[in-house]
C-alpha cells in the first residue's frame, strides 16, 4: 500500500509535492488533492438546486471492468444512463466527495461554456481574438478568430510534447504554477506568456494543431467578452444550472488566471452529470443548459479532413473523427463525443443511448497507447449494454 501523504509529516520520499505530483505514486494521491499543491479559485455550486439522480444497475459481467479499472489505473469510474446512477467505483484512495483533476477535459467544458456565450451574443465566433485581447497583435495570435480555437486550427508554433524538458511547454508550466519556479526564472503568468508565442507554423483554419494554451487564450476572451472572472463564469453557465452536487475548483497562476486548459477539478458524479445534460440535448431536468444547436454542432460539424491531416489521427488509430468546439466526435452511426485528458481521463457521451460515463485515473505516463485502447475497447462493451 502506498505510503504517499500518509504521515503526520510524511517522510520526505512520501511527499507529494509540485516538482513531482504528476507521477506515479504521488499523482495517485494528488491528482484527486490538487488544491493543495497549486492556488486555485471555487467553482461554486447551488447546493439548493441539485439535480438528484435516480439509482438503477449496471451488469459489469461480461465487461471485464475489474481487470480494465487495474490496467488503467483508474481512481474513479461513474456511469450515468437515462439520467440514473447506474455504476460507481472509486480507487487509489479517492472517494465520492473528492474532486478530481481533469487534465484536458477542462477544455471540454469551456467548449460547452462558448456555446452560452455566442447564444447570448456575447462574443461571436468569427470575433477575432485580438478585438478582445489587443495586447495580442503582434503575436502569432493575430486574425484568429475564436472558432479557429475552438477547433484547434491555430497556426502557432508550439509542441506539445509532455515529456520534453525544456521549450515553451516547459514555460507554459511555470507561468501556469504547475512546476516549481528554479532561482534563475521570471515566473510570468499565462496571459505574458501568451505574448511569447510570435512564430506562426501554418495558416489559421488548416489542419488539427493542438495546442493547450489556445484554451487558456480563450478563458481570457471570455472574460474581457463578458466582464466576469473565468473560474465564475463556468459556475454561472454550467455548475449551477446543471445541478452539481458539489463546488468545484479551478488552479490559477500568480496573478489569478485560470488554468482552463487542463485546471478544473470536479466529483466524478458531477462530470458524468455533465455527459448526461449533453445526452439530452443541452438539457437537465426541463432546464436549457446548453443549446441544443451547439451541441448537434459539436456532434455533426467538425471537419474530418482537418482530424486526418492533423497532430493526434495516428496516435488515436486512425479512427474516422473529428473535433469541435474542444471535443472529440468518433464518426459513425451513433456517434461517440468525448473528452480527453493526460494520464486517463475522460467523459464519454452517447446521446443515442442516452449514456454518460465519467472516467478518471492517474497514469504515470501522460499518454499511452494500450491503456487508451483499453478504455475504448471498455467503452465499447459498456455501450453494448444498452442496446
Amino acid at each position: 500500500m502506498s505510503k504517499v501523504m500518509q504521515e503526520f509529516p510524511p517522510e520526505e520520499p512520501n511527499q507529494a509535492t509540485l516538482d513531482n505530483w504528476r507521477k506515479a505514486p504521488y499523482c495517485n494521491w494528488a491528482f484527486h488533492h490538487v488544491r493543495e499543491l497549486v492556488p486555485s479559485a471555487e467553482i461554486q455550486n447551488d447546493p439548493a438546486n441539485v439535480w438528484e439522480l435516480e439509482s438503477a444497475s449496471l451488469d459489469t459481467s461480461k465487461i471485464g471492468l475489474d481487470e480494465a479499472l487495474i490496467q488503467t489505473d483508474t481512481d474513479a469510474l461513474v456511469v450515468i444512463h437515462d439520467n440514473k446512477l447506474v455504476y460507481e467505483t472509486y480507487r487509489n484512495g479517492m472517494t465520492s466527495r473528492d474532486p478530481h483533476i481533469l487534465m484536458s477535459v477542462s477544455k471540454s467544458m469551456l467548449g460547452l461554456i462558448a456555446g452560452t456565450l455566442v447564444e447570448r451574443n456575447d462574443l461571436s465566433e468569427k470575433d477575432q481574438i485580438i478585438k478582445y485581447i489587443p495586447e495580442l497583435a503582434n503575436s502569432a495570435y493575430a486574425e484568429a478568430t475564436v472558432r479557429n480555437l475552438l477547433d484547434m486550427r491555430v497556426g502557432v508554433l508550439f509542441n506539445e510534447d509532455y515529456l520534453a524538458n525544456e521549450g515553451p511547454i516547459i514555460d507554459y508550466r511555470y507561468a501556469a504554477n504547475w512546476n516549481p519556479l528554479p532561482k534563475d526564472r521570471e515566473a510570468g503568468d499565462l496571459r505574458s506568456f501568451m505574448s511569447s508565442l510570435t512564430e506562426a507554423d501554418g495558416s489559421h483554419g488548416g489542419r488539427f494543431h493542438y495546442v493547450s494554451p489556445n484554451t487558456d487564450l480563450l478563458a481570457w476572451v471570455f472574460e474581457r467578452a463578458t466582464g466576469m472572472r473565468y473560474a465564475d463564469l463556468v459556475s454561472e453557465r454550467l455548475w449551477k444550472p446543471l445541478g452539481a452536487e458539489a463546488s468545484g475548483y479551478i488552479t490559477v497562476d500568480r496573478i489569478g488566471g485560470a488554468r482552463a486548459a487542463g485546471g478544473k477539478c470536479f466529483l466524478a458524479r458531477d462530470l458524468a452529470r455533465v455527459g448526461m445534460m449533453m445526452s439530452n440535448g443541452g438539457q437537465r431536468q426541463g432546464i436549457q443548459v446548453i443549446p441544443k444547436k451547439w451541441i448537434n454542432d459539436i456532434t455533426h460539424n467538425g471537419d474530418p479532413q482537418a482530424w486526418i491531416d492533423g497532430d493526434f489521427y495516428d496516435d488515436m488509430g486512425q479512427r474516422e473523427m473529428h473535433y469541435r468546439s474542444k471535443w472529440y466526435i468518433k464518426r459513425e452511426a451513433e456517434p461517440l463525443i468525448f473528452g480527453l485528458g493526460i494520464h486517463g481521463q475522460f467523459l464519454f457521451v452517447d446521446p443515442a443511448k442516452k449514456l454518460s460515463v465519467a472516467w478518471f485515473s492517474s497514469q504515470n505516463n501522460p499518454l499511452n497507447s494500450p491503456t487508451f485502447e483499453k478504455t475504448f475497447e471498455t467503452i465499447q462493451k459498456i455501450r453494448n449494454e444498452f442496446s
